[in-house]
């Protein structure tokens, strides 16, 4: 059984930064939200962080890892991911930036309806990157928001990240 760690911000930003090479030496700075999955026992596994919040534009970009050989990615986590920025923030688009090499995300990605546009030298002279971007339109459409209703604001959120 998964659980979920809110207003632990800079706790999980440096968990998941640790993970990703690109932000490791950086971090995310100040101004940034955070949502931990940690297993029963309490161990944070994964973790996503909502950074370069622009509340005028209505959008906000997300970064995420999780422990290799950990299962933290099921349709409930996902909720929890995009339910803060789309119906809690009000963000009508989010951003994600991937390496161009990891197709696995990008294949994610495409999944979930976001549009990937590759960008070159995003990580450097010699590393292209894709950023991938969600309208709140595209992810009430794809298939687990309509599967399991996480678009619907029917109920009051609880999470408060």
């Amino acid at each position: 059984m998964l659980g979920y760690v809110y207003e632990q911000d800079q706790l999980v930003a440096q968990f998941v930064a640790m993970m990703i090479p690109h932000v490791r030496d950086y971090g995310f700075g100040p101004n940034i939200k955070a949502i931990g999955v940690v297993t029963s026992e309490g161990e944070l596994i994964a973790g996503f962080v909502y950074h370069n919040y622009d509340p005028g534009a209505a959008v906000v970009e997300i970064s995420g890892a999780g422990l290799p050989g950990t299962h933290w990615c099921t349709p409930f986590t996902l909720g929890k991911i995009y339910r803060y920025p789309f119906l809690q923030l009000g963000c009508q688009m989010i951003v994600q930036r991937v390496p161009a090499t990891n197709t696995r995300l990008l294949r994610q990605f495409a999944a979930l309806n976001y549009m990937l546009i590759k960008v070159p030298r995003l990580f450097g002279r010699e590393q292209d990157g894709v950023l991938g971007l969600l309208t709140r339109e595209d992810w009430a459409a794809n298939k687990i928001c309509q599967r399991y209703g996480h678009h619907r604001e029917a109920e009051p959120l609880k999470e408060a990240a």
